[in-house]
């Protein structure tokens, strides 16, 4: 009801401010079909119409982002994906509504890109300006020379969305015996309380562009909270014969920062975030609930090139979780690598692409050439891969059975 009533407000602003104002309209229709190479099964057959109205006046202005999903033939959804009122003065922009939020430097990657959360339901796989979740929040940005601060306040919490069973993303972990689930932890209600705060100062110059950061948020994962139960065998022995899984969000603490910079033909890019207290599962038996405490580090550095129409790119990205316990079920290090090849041809209306995901702790990896050709202004085909390699251990291995390949067939208006 709250967040019905804050759209309500926001649509009378809108229309008292600026009845006299036109209203801009653009989109895209999409057709998006996918199939697996394993089984021959249609995975993604998507229609989206995606739809954007805007309204700018002298001092205020107005963006709405309706967009609707139609999945199979018969499965609708209908999300307002942004829908916010921007209040303009001399050296402060601010701006009330749901929105996304995109913050960093670096490239499929989220650092400290963490105001806006994501909807994995299917991986990474989405267009990333969709992948992320708009957020009720006050953004502010105050102006000063070459330099920004922003301050985000988000009373209403939103986290992760995942696959639900029956999804070929689904992959739960192997339980040693039958979970039951208490969900009675696991919502956030919008409160003072509650609220998240995220304050970012930036700089731009023309030798480096840099922020440095700072939040207090909620978990945007929910942390399982692990209660064994046991019972007796026929000899009276103490037998695990369930467990009761409690998610709940906890508060962490982070701070971090992003630069990129030009060294002649190279631009060099590099982000951090310093995550405070986090829950890790641990199989310690020493451990209440399953769990230990730990802080880690989460950093990338980039290296960018181009020649022509030609542009390459490539990532190292690190977890490193610190006072590392061997129980602990992931990684001390997180190893990853990103590499991109682009190369615009036909006066730029051909365009083809290679980016990758490479594992290094166990050699698996996701592997996306795609091939896309502007028919004309505004019409586009592509059609491109998903190739899921390698260890099944690993982040990209396990999705194996989830190779396909697909295409898009996009008309913007």
């Amino acid at each position: 009801m709250k967040i019905r009533l804050l759209i309500l407000a926001l649509l009378l602003s809108f229309t008292q401010a600026l009845n006299a104002q036109k209203v801009g309209i653009n989109g895209f229709v999409r057709n998006y079909t996918g199939v697996q190479f394993n089984n021959g099964d249609f995975n993604i057959l998507q229609n989206t119409l995606n739809l954007n109205f805007e309204m700018m006046g002298d001092k205020v202005a107005l963006k709405a982002n309706p967009m609707l999903y139609l999945y199979d033939i018969d499965s609708l959804n209908f999300i307002f994906r942004e829908i916010y009122l921007d209040l303009y003065f001399n050296a402060v922009d601010i701006r009330i509504g749901k929105q996304q939020i995109v913050w960093g430097k670096a490239d499929g990657v989220f650092i400290t890109d963490i105001v806006s959360p994501l909807n994995l339901t299917e991986f990474l796989l989405p267009d990333f300006d969709e992948i992320r979740i708009g957020v009720y929040a006050a953004k502010i940005n105050f102006y000063f020379g070459s330099s920004t601060i922003e301050a985000i306040w988000k009373p209403v919490y939103a986290g992760n969305e995942f696959p639900a069973p029956g999804s070929i993303w689904y992959k739960p972990p192997e339980l040693p015996a039958p979970a039951t689930f208490d969900r009675s932890k696991e919502e956030i209600n919008p409160s003072l309380e509650n609220s998240e705060i995220y304050l970012k100062y930036s700089l731009s110059s023309s030798a480096i562009d840099f922020d440095v950061m700072g939040a207090y948020v909620w978990d945007q994962t929910p942390t399982m909270h692990v209660q064994k139960e046991f019972g007796l065998d026929s000899l009276g022995n103490p037998i695990l014969t369930g467990l009761l899984i409690t998610p709940e969000h906890h508060r962490l603490y982070l701070a971090g920062g992003s630069f990129t910079s030009t060294i002649k033909s190279f631009v060099v890019r590099g982000e951090a975030a310093y995550y405070n207290g986090k829950y890790f599962q641990t199989a310690d038996p020493r451990a209440e609930d399953a769990l230990i405490q730990k802080d880690y580090l989460h950093y990338v550095v980039g290296l960018d090139y181009g020649i022509g129409n030609l542009k390459l790119s490539t990532q190292f990205i690190q977890k490193y979780i610190m006072d590392y316990d061997d129980f602990i079920d992931e990684d001390e290090f997180q190893n990853t690598m990103t590499f991109l090849a682009r190369y615009d041809a036909m006066r730029e209306t051909l365009h083809l692409e290679l980016f990758s995901y490479i594992g290094l702790n166990y050699g698996d990896a996701l592997i996306r050439p795609m091939v896309t050709y502007d028919v004309s202004d505004g019409f586009s085909i592509l059609f491109g891969s998903n190739i899921f390699v390698g260890d099944e251990r690993g982040m990209f291995g396990k999705y194996g059975d989830n190779s396909m390949i697909y295409t898009k067939i996009k008309y913007y208006f």
